[in-house]
């Protein structure tokens, strides 16, 4: 007869294997490029640049904003001037709700976000583009928004910045997006007419009709690395020459050495390079 008895059943120290799992969702990232995992805060920290191999993760246009102006303060403009359905225009569904479907998903009521604020003491009207609407696609409103920007840097001396970042053309305002490449560029002739900088910021993608109109004019045009920049896609242009392109092909360091772009610059150094080129270009005007 044993001296002990044990009342209760005996302690199962094993768990089941989904609670001994630790969930790291939404904690680390793993990169696209070197595959190494990545502290979710510390790519916040680095401006969603890897810190292993320098891949640049795509920024939204209020981060870059932010990260551009003094103290990340800044006056939100034209916020108001958002796309119409001009065409009535449809395809698998209708545009009008393509274009509610993209203010929904990215928090955003177009695809360029404005801004006007100080730089380092120096005045700059900047704009950035945005993937998550609608492929960051340039529309009426988009090129209305650039041409402001424009105008007011004319009417107070200021500087232009824009961050392009975009699938090309809105074509389901058929011409009327087309003639925003025109539009944009007349402005852009008159900043430089009266010496005004335009300091061009090209990120992948950049392509279509922004690549062909505006985004290349600029006094200065900086690349963040191995960004897309072209007109067509290499896919489409190696089916209609029948040739395989060259390494690299349309990427931001292949232009540089062809004499595309004037620098490639880690996103990291990027508003130090630009106050640079601002305290060359605008030594006269800067604020006291």
């Amino acid at each position: 007869m044993a001296w002990f008895k044990r009342d209760k059943p005996k302690i199962d120290v094993a768990q089941p294997e989904e609670e001994r799992t630790v969930n790291t969702s939404g904690i680390f990232i793993k990169c696209p490029d070197c595959e190494n995992p990545l502290y979710k805060r510390e790519l916040i920290e680095s401006q969603q640049v890897c810190t292993h191999c320098g891949h640049h993760f795509r920024y939204s246009a209020i981060e870059r904003l932010e990260t551009l102006f003094d103290d990340g303060r800044y006056e939100r403009l034209d916020d108001e001037v958002t796309s119409s359905d001009p065409l009535g225009f449809v395809d698998t569904k209708p545009y009008k709700d393509r274009i509610e479907a993209a203010k929904a998903a990215s928090g955003l009521p177009e695809a360029i976000v404005s801004g006007s604020g100080r730089v380092s003491g120096h005045l700059v009207y900047a704009a950035a583009m945005d993937m998550s609407f609608i492929g960051g696609s340039m529309g009426s409103a988009v090129g209305e928004k650039i041409t402001r920007q424009i105008e007011r840097a004319l009417e107070n001396k200021g500087a232009v910045v824009i961050f392009s970042a975009s699938g090309g053309a809105r074509m389901q305002e058929g011409t009327l997006s087309l003639m925003q490449m025109g539009k944009i560029s007349a402005a852009l002739s008159m900043l430089d007419k009266a010496g005004l900088p335009f300091i061009s910021v090209l990120t992948d993608p950049t392509t279509g009709g922004v690549t062909a109109s505006f985004a290349m004019l600029g006094d200065v045009i900086i690349a963040e690395p191995k960004a897309l920049i072209g007109f067509a896609g290499p896919r489409v242009i190696e089916q209609t020459i029948r040739q395989k392109l060259p390494k690299g092909f349309q990427r931001s360091e292949f232009l540089l050495e062809h004499g595309m772009v004037d620098m490639v610059v880690d996103r990291r150094e990027m508003r130090e390079t630009i106050i640079r080129m601002l305290d060359f270009m605008m030594n006269d005007r800067k604020a006291a």
